[in-house]
């Protein structure tokens, strides 16, 4: 029976996940999470208690998703560049894979900071990162540019998801196909990553 339950739990989270990445909070009923699920709505409630409940779980893993890689990214011993390197292409594929996961988080904290910011430490593990030290040590030597994690994770972070947040507006402007897209934003990466570095490190 336990086994039934875990795989019961885990379809309504999945099917949770979808509805309230595509729809929001406010926008997703229990029902549209049973029918996604395909799976009794009352069964659904029994399992989760409640859409706040759910959503509040979903919503923690979700941004813990969002920043556990950057932070393994940012505690690596490599340098600086194949750092920055490194961030880019994470955040181009997770862009390129879950577009939905972006606005979703954006939306929901705008709407309700307060509320979902309660209990989470994954800013401040972004601040004791190796990445802070080396940036740091950088600035101090006259290597570095004097630019701190708050102003260059959102210089990466903006750079590379509105190539993808923007997807619609890429393709009906330059009359692009989805191929077209890709091999532009394949592009736009190396363009990023050369600014971003070229930018940061001196000489």
């Amino acid at each position: 029976m336990k086994c039934i339950t875990e795989k019961s739990e885990d379809k309504i989270k999945d099917a949770a996940r979808r509805v309230f990445l595509k729809k929001g909070f406010d926008g997703t009923t229990s029902r549209d999470i049973a029918r996604e699920a395909d799976m009794n709505i009352a069964l659904t409630n029994y399992y989760f208690r409640s859409k706040e409940k759910l959503f509040l779980e979903i919503f923690s893993e979700v941004f813990a998703m969002y920043f556990n890689n950057t932070i393994e990214i940012l505690n690596k011993k490599i340098g600086i560049k194949e750092k920055i390197s490194e961030m880019i292409e994470h955040d181009f594929a997770m862009m390129k894979n879950e577009p939905d996961m972006v606005i979703f988080i954006m939306n929901e904290i705008h709407k309700e900071p307060d509320r979902l910011f309660t209990g989470m430490s994954h800013f401040k593990q972004l601040q004791e990162t190796y990445f802070t030290q080396q940036l740091e040590e950088g600035i101090a030597e006259g290597t570095i540019r004097d630019m701190r994690l708050q102003n260059l994770l959102p210089l990466i972070k903006c750079s590379v998801e509105f190539i993808y947040l923007a997807k619609p507006i890429h393709k009906k402007l330059y009359n692009m196909t989805d191929e077209d897209f890709e091999k532009f934003a394949e592009t736009q990466k190396e363009h990023i990553k050369e600014m971003i570095c070229s930018y940061l490190v001196i000489g």
